[in-house]
C-alpha cells in the first residue's frame, strides 16, 4: 500500500491550472518548473481559446467560413 506524502510542496500548472506536487526528478530545478506534464508544456504555444486537442472551447467564438 502506498503511503501519502502531505509534506511535499505543490505548484499550480501554467498550462491547465491544476495543482501538482514535487517530484524527485525536479529536485534541482523545482524553482524553474512551471508545467505539470509534457503535454501542458507543449500546449503553452497554442492559441488562446483552444483546448489541448486543438478544438475551440465553448466560450471562444467559432470562425465562420462562407464561400
Amino acid at each position: 500500500m502506498a503511503h501519502r506524502k502531505p509534506h511535499l510542496p505543490t505548484k499550480t500548472c501554467e498550462g491547465c491550472g491544476r495543482p501538482f506536487s514535487w517530484r524527485r526528478k525536479w529536485a534541482l530545478v523545482w524553482s524553474e518548473v512551471k508545467w505539470c506534464s509534457d503535454r501542458c508544456r507543449r500546449s503553452k504555444a497554442r492559441a488562446p481559446g483552444t483546448t489541448a486537442g486543438g478544438r475551440h472551447s465553448p466560450s471562444a467564438p467559432a470562425a465562420v467560413v462562407r464561400g
